[in-house]
């Protein structure tokens, strides 16, 4: 699997709308200010995330985009195949004839190893994510206050 920048861009756009899901639809002028990207790169990104059923966009006053399915039913590679046009073939009868017997051990060395990434995301929903963005926010809040209490005591 090919981990690109729009690829991890995609990812990223998709959990901010994971979790702002409950506050309705994003704009795409919204996810630029929170990414730092432009708005021509972020249109490409949303129109093949809407192509590959992964957003749905709402129109009019207050519209913008919102996920097209719960956040416990998107995984993270589906994000990223949808973005990557050059993922390579899973199928292994495929990949039998793509890495020939008189091919260097490398290759299938670098098919396991895209093959576990692929694996490894496919099991991983923005949900999941989600989890642990909050997770992470809870934990650094307890050291933050933690650190306060020892300075002030």
């Amino acid at each position: 699997m090919r981990l690109s920048r729009k690829g991890r861009f995609a990812v990223t756009a998709m959990m901010n709308l994971a979790l702002n899901d409950n506050h309705g639809p994003k704009t795409l002028t919204e996810l630029t200010h929170d990414q730092g990207i432009s708005l021509s790169y972020l249109e490409q990104i949303f129109a093949r995330l809407r192509k590959a059923g992964l957003v749905s966009g709402v129109r009019g006053p207050g519209g913008g985009y919102c996920l097209a399915r719960p956040a416990d039913d998107i995984t993270v590679a589906e994000i990223i195949t949808a973005i990557d046009e050059k993922v390579p073939v899973r199928d292994p009868a495929m990949l039998a004839t793509l890495f020939h017997a008189d091919r260097s051990p490398i290759h299938a060395m670098w098919n396991d190893l895209s093959t576990q990434i692929y694996d490894y995301l496919n099991r991983m929903t923005l949900a999941d994510s989600v989890e642990r963005y909050h997770a992470e926010l809870a934990s650094q809040r307890v050291q933050t206050g933690e650190q306060h209490r020892e300075k002030a005591a």
